[in-house]
């Protein structure tokens, strides 16, 4: 007979498996915290909306508070690497030990050069590999002009425009031959050979069984939900639903997952063996809207009753709550959003709306206007200033107007 669990009760394993549970940090954050808060995450994912800041370095402020940014920096581009760019959820950064499983089970074809005629595609690549292979890392733009490439631009918008070479390197990258060394300021991919930046213990090759590697995925999924169902799991590498019910069969048998009963959650559920069951929840954040705890939106308001969905393609008449909302957490529940931008020249962070969720407690203005005050803090944005938008709106300004 599974276990039965009261949804408060999985509600605190996921945010303990997520390291969302507790407060933060209370002494300076070193390279090795945020290091292991990347092991439990298994993955960030990467996006270039800017409004607030790169949505990487959100998840780490969430469970951390105020760190160095830096930090990151040196992790994704230190030699042996931490922290290795690939395909999973969707353009992440993912942990060293998951790229060669990751190669078996990411399909991402119609990024890059698959439409392309093969004799082309395949000058280009040659070309591309011979000269990173003597060269420091490259843009695409700058590697274009090393191989002396031109072309008429296409006219359809396909692949964003993307020239031949471009779509050669999203090819080449897919295929694990290619990877990125690091980023410029303009978010742009400087490519190198995955050989020179893959730590030495990683083999490059596809050499491992399919099955072992979804196996392994999908226990560090389940690992980093603490509790959830196959969609769940597969959803966190977007790996395939039936292939992963058949890894999760696996682990069950292993017991590495146990089926259980969760009170008000319609469906078949597992909970991790190495999960945690907290007394209490004490923590309270802002999540980026690509935050690991927020990817599954379904399971998001099944646990948290808690309906989201990211705005920024949405025309701004139609929005609801705004551009670049961020969820926030109080302890466990859901309890408000707010849209954020970053008013970087003049030293400020922008409340453009804010909105209390039906049953928020009476301090989430208080305790929302401390959590603006430290992300001010850690962006270098010293004043808040809040707009009239939404509900919460007023009480927050006035919270933050006191002494």
């Amino acid at each position: 007979m599974p276990a039965t669990l009261s949804l408060d009760q999985a509600r605190r394993i996921a945010l303990a498996a997520q390291g969302l549970e507790k407060g933060r940090p209370t002494g300076p954050v070193t390279a090795r915290t945020v290091g292991r808060t990347f092991a439990r995450l298994q993955l960030v994912q990467i996006d270039s909306v800017n409004v607030l800041v790169r949505s990487h370095f959100l998840p780490f402020y969430s469970r951390l508070g105020n760190y160095d940014r830096d930090i990151l920096q040196r992790m994704s581009g230190s030699h042996p690497r931490r922290m290795l760019e690939y395909w999973a959820h969707e353009a992440s950064y993912i942990r060293p030990e998951h790229y060669q499983d990751l190669l078996l089970w990411q399909k991402r074809a119609w990024v890059g050069a698959s439409r392309l005629d093969p004799e082309l595609r395949n000058d280009v690549s040659a070309k591309i590999l011979a000269t990173l292979a003597r060269s420091r890392p490259l843009t695409a733009s700058e590697l274009t002009a090393r191989i002396g490439h031109v072309e008429e631009r296409q006219t359809d918008n396909w692949g964003w425009n993307w020239n031949a070479v471009k779509r050669v390197l999203e090819h080449l990258f897919e295929e694990g031959l290619v990877s990125a060394a690091s980023r410029t300021g303009q978010f742009e991919r400087r490519y190198t050979l995955t050989s020179k930046v893959l730590p030495s213990d990683v083999p490059a090759a596809r050499e491992r069984d399919p099955a072992a590697a979804l196996h392994r995925l999908t226990d560090a999924a389940a690992q980093a939900h603490g509790i959830g169902s196959i969609r769940c799991f597969a959803d966190y590498f977007r790996t395939p639903v039936k292939a992963t019910a058949l890894a999760v069969e696996d682990l069950v048998a292993q017991g590495r997952l146990e089926p259980v009963t969760v009170e008000g959650w319609g469906r078949q559920v597992f909970r991790h063996v190495d999960s945690v069951l907290p007394r209490r929840a004490s923590g309270r954040a802002l999540l980026s809207p690509f935050d690991s705890l927020v990817f599954e939106r379904r399971r998001l308001s099944e646990l948290f009753g808690f309906h989201y969905r990211i705005e920024i393609y949405t025309p701004e008449p139609k929005r609801r709550f705004g551009y670049y909302v961020l969820p926030f957490l109080l302890r466990d529940r859901m309890v408000g959003r707010v849209d954020l931008k970053a008013d970087r020249a003049g030293g400020r962070l922008l409340v453009r709306s804010a909105f209390a969720e039906p049953d928020a407690p009476p301090d989430t203005a208080f305790e929302l206007a401390a959590e603006l005050k430290l992300m001010g803090q850690w962006l270098g944005l010293l004043d808040v200033e809040v707009g009239p938008a939404g509900d919460l709106a007023a009480p927050l300004a006035r919270e933050l107007a006191r002494p």
